[in-house]
């Protein structure tokens, strides 16, 4: 049941008098629901309750969290038909990509829960004490990694399932033992408060303590500003705009006590089109590519923004079957009203932009808010020397540059900025002969494909979905997969400590019986 209130732990609060409504952009027009907005006051108990309810869920084994996340999973799953409607008339999206994406993120929970039962995810290492070792005595050294305290975690506008109340940021953060204060998108508040209402229900019937999520609603910036300089805020996940990352980034680094801000911003994601490939593949990588611009009316982080090839027939064949393929696709509504003026704006500048020329612009099918999808062209020379021709276009956009030849083609790696993605597409004896163009990109990327598009983001302990500034704020960490917990933890060195006082991961007995790095080999044999 949608209430449009706020939860503060498992209770529901509407202390505010302002209010909000979504949007069905399918119907154009504004859903009944009305949201309140949270309050400073309400701001202030979610995140004193999530402060209150860190100690013990810190200190919560990694199957009760596991348990926990595995019930909210199933509570999920029984909210059944009323969640993927609500998905529907609040985004536009299809069915069929609502239910796909609630199975990722139930598999996203799922999988969470198997990394966290076993506890070696907190990397223990143990150096013992060496009384003989000259010129000085070693002490006893044990470190561990703990959750790292309330994290404000921020809801995506394109993923409402993924990258949102239940998605990857609030999910590792829970996984990690971090409580979750989190302020939801107001273009998806009734699919965002249903999710919310699943997490509570599992918190409940799994004996966590009350705090260990909170759910706020907003339509402005005021709560998003407040939570971030909240004191008992101890980190922030992000995933939106180049503007709203930095704000949010920039206001945490001017707090007393400065915290993490884990921000996922924007990319181009350049994909490299060696000729050996277009020679003899060109129509078949035009269609796959324009399949990759257009999914999900180009709302998607990894949608392929620039393509660059060297000038000759493969790549005017490319350009070609990739313009007709684009016309011929079927325009998709974008999520929100806004977000289509963005797009028409942002794409016009682009059109506008020295030196670009029109490769295809078919213009909209219809006045429902649809994506027309624009390829423009711009030589290798022209792009470097236009750093606007790098920002992200939001939406089913791409630019194809053409290069003289491959040194000018590693001139544009080198210009590139922070990217989450980089393919190369070549013939396997062509890639072999490019490792320079690999190298240069690799440092410009946070995960590189190779004769692939990159729209698809698997969610495994491998996944790397972060990459150099602008893409994101901090290269070092993912925020899809496993790994992504490592935002939401710091290392505890324990020196000296009396066995009574030494957490069970590291004492002597290994209590847990989990492997272990001890003095330098790794055993799960007690000491």
């Amino acid at each position: 049941m949608i209430t449009g209130q706020n939860f503060i732990g498992k209770t529901r609060s509407a202390q505010g008098s302002i209010h909000f409504s979504t949007y069905n952009p399918l119907k154009n027009e504004r859903n009944q629901e009305q949201y309140f907005e949270a309050t400073e006051e309400e701001i202030d108990q979610a995140v004193t309750l999530a402060t209150s309810a860190f100690p013990a869920f810190r200190e919560s084994a990694g199957a009760e969290r596991a348990k926990f996340l595995r019930a909210i999973a199933e509570e999920i799953s029984r909210l059944g038909d009323q969640l993927i409607l609500t998905y529907c008339r609040e985004s536009g999206l299809p069915e069929g990509r609502a239910i796909g994406e609630r199975g990722r993120t139930l598999n996203q929970l799922q999988s969470f829960a198997h990394f966290i039962e076993n506890e070696d995810w907190r990397h223990p290492v143990i150096e013992t004490a060496d009384a003989e070792r000259q010129p000085q005595p070693r002490p006893d050294l044990r470190n561990v990694l703990f959750a790292i305290g309330p994290v404000a975690v921020f809801g995506a506008g394109n993923f409402p399932f993924a990258f949102s109340t239940a998605g990857g940021d609030t999910v590792s953060a829970l996984a990690a033992g971090s409580p979750v204060v989190y302020k939801c998108h107001p273009m998806h508040a009734g699919t965002s408060e249903l999710v919310a209402s699943a997490i509570i229900k599992a918190a409940e019937n799994t004996g966590m303590p009350d705090g260990v999520f909170s759910h706020l609603h907003s339509q402005g910036t005021t709560v998003g500003q407040q939570l971030v300089v909240h004191s008992g805020i101890k980190a922030v996940g992000f995933t939106g705009s180049m503007a709203g990352g930095r704000a949010l980034y920039d206001l945490a680094g001017q707090r007393e006590e400065p915290i993490p801000v884990f921000s996922e911003m924007g990319s181009v994601n350049p994909v490299f089109l060696l000729p050996d490939a277009l020679k003899t593949n060109a129509d078949s990588w035009a269609v796959k590519f324009a399949s990759s611009i257009t999914l999900g009316a180009g709302q998607f982080c990894t949608n392929p923004g620039l393509l660059i090839g060297i000038a000759g027939e493969g790549l005017d064949q490319f350009a070609s079957t990739l313009s007709t393929s684009l016309e011929n696709s079927e325009q998709g509504t974008m999520l929100h009203p806004d977000i289509h003026q963005n797009y028409l704006r942002c794409a016009s500048t682009q059109k506008k932009q020295p030196n670009t020329r029109i490769v295809s612009d078919p213009g909209e099918s219809d006045k429902n808010y649809k994506a027309a999808p624009v390829l423009l062209t711009v030589s290798g020379h022209d792009f470097m020397q236009n750093p606007g021709l790098q920002h992200e276009v939001f939406g089913p956009f791409s630019l194809l540059v053409s290069c003289s030849d491959l040194e000018e083609m590693l001139d544009v790696v080198e210009t590139l900025k922070g990217q989450l993605t980089g393919t190369v597409v070549g013939e396997m004896a062509e890639l072999s002969q490019n490792g320079e163009l690999v190298k240069k990109l690799q440092s410009k990327v946070g995960r590189l494909l190779f004769n692939g598009v990159p729209t698809g983001v698997e969610v495994s302990e491998a996944m790397q979905h972060g990459g150099p500034y602008p893409a994101t704020t901090d290269s070092r960490f993912t925020s899809v997969g496993m790994r992504a917990i490592y935002r939401w933890v710091r290392p505890v060195c324990f020196q000296d400590c009396p066995q009574s006082l030494l957490p069970a991961i590291l004492k002597d007995t290994n209590p847990l019986s989990i492997n272990r790095k001890v003095n330098g080999k790794y055993t799960d044999h007690p000491l």
